[in-house]
Order: C-alpha cells, then structure tokens, then sequence
C-alpha cells in the first residue's frame, strides 16, 4: 500500500513540475513576439548636392515622408520591406531669399518624368547593409545603403546617389544652367556634381 501511495505522489509531483514548466515557456513565448514601429513623425530624410569644382555642399531636407511598412519581431523584420513617398514640394534647404528651393523643383525635379514623388523599397541585406529600389525619373534603380541601430532605437541610414543611374543628368545640366552664377567658382567654371549624398534616420519603439 505504502509503494502505491509513494508511486501516486511521485506522479502528482511530476505532472505538477511539468504545468510549470510549461508555464513559464509561455511566458517566454509571450515575450518573444513584442513587436517594434516607427514612431509616427520621426522620420527624417536629408540630401546634401555639391557646387562648384571645390565642390561645395549645399544641404536639404524633405518635410514630408509618407511610410507603409508592417510591425515585426524585431527591426530588421520592421525595416524590410518598407516603402516610402516622398512627395518632391516638400523640398526644404532652409534658404533665406526663398529662391532656391522653388529653382530645384522648376530646373531639376520638373524636367523628369514622373517625379511629383520618390518612392521606394528597402530590403535588408545582413546587420550593417541595406538597399533602396528607388524610383525617379521613370526609373527604378537600386540604391546600397549602410544603416546602425542605437541603443535608443534609433535606426540611421546613409548612401550615394549617382544621378546618372537615374538618367537625371539632362535635368542636372538644367539645374546648372538655372543657377550658373551660383554654381561658378573661383576658377570660372560653373558645375553642379552628379553625386547626391543621402541621410535618413526613423525611431523604432517596442510593444
């Protein structure tokens, strides 16, 4: 009678031992699909274009960014996949005389096709490397990016855009043209260089 007691108890203790167990893996389960997003009016998107044969930065940003993406496990889950619009009237280069940006939107932006906004794509490649396919002027190129994420969550971006991958170098040359006193330096050549460095940062927060 004893060994039948002992042999019941030694079950009840193992079933027991086994709920807990299983309790706990839930809760680790649970913890595990906390899902990250983008805080809504976090994203920012800078430019900087050269002038001159010294190659002068003349820095801009665009004011509104329209993201559709879908919440993930984790970053890289958010960030994959990520589509943008970015609508080209909400260029912004912080220009006193207020002559410049509507000059960049007449001379380069207006004279390609389908450009009223730069869309894209970004696919994430390994931890350090991502890419945009990104579209302007009728055309979608891929454009290599490098990103790190912060302690704070904040994801930042940076590329090279070569506008000729974006056949833009005719609406370059009317930029130029546009702003040939501008873009003319000590050496009396006036030039406005193909390369466009691009900055982006969102802020992610996890539910």
């Amino acid at each position: 009678m004893k060994k039948i007691q002992i042999a019941v108890l030694g079950l009840s203790l193992v079933v027991a031992f086994s709920c807990k167990q299983t309790k706990k893996e839930e809760e680790k389960t649970e913890e595990a699909v906390a899902t990250y997003s983008i805080v809504e009016d976090s994203t920012n998107v800078r430019f900087t274009a050269y002038k001159t044969s010294d190659k002068v930065p003349v820095g801009g940003t665009f004011q509104e960014v329209k993201l559709t993406y879908a919440a993930g496990e984790t970053p890289m889950e958010t960030l994959d996949g990520l589509e943008f619009s970015i609508p080209v009237s909400s260029l912004f280069t912080n220009d006193p005389t207020k002559t410049r940006d509507p000059k960049i939107i007449e001379f380069f932006f207006d004279k390609m096709a389908e450009t009223q906004s730069i869309t894209g794509t970004f696919t994430f490649k390994d931890d350090k490397s991502c890419a945009v396919r990104l579209s302007m002027n009728g055309m979608s190129t891929e454009l290599p990016m490098e990103y790190e994420i912060t302690e704070d969550n904040h994801v930042n971006f940076s590329g090279v855009m070569d506008l000729k991958q974006w056949n833009a170098l005719d609406a370059l040359a009317s930029l130029n043209e546009a702003c040939k006193i501008l873009h003319t330096g000590s050496d009396g050549v006036s030039k406005t260089w193909e390369d466009v460095a691009i900055e982006g940062s969102v802020l992610l927060e996890q539910k």
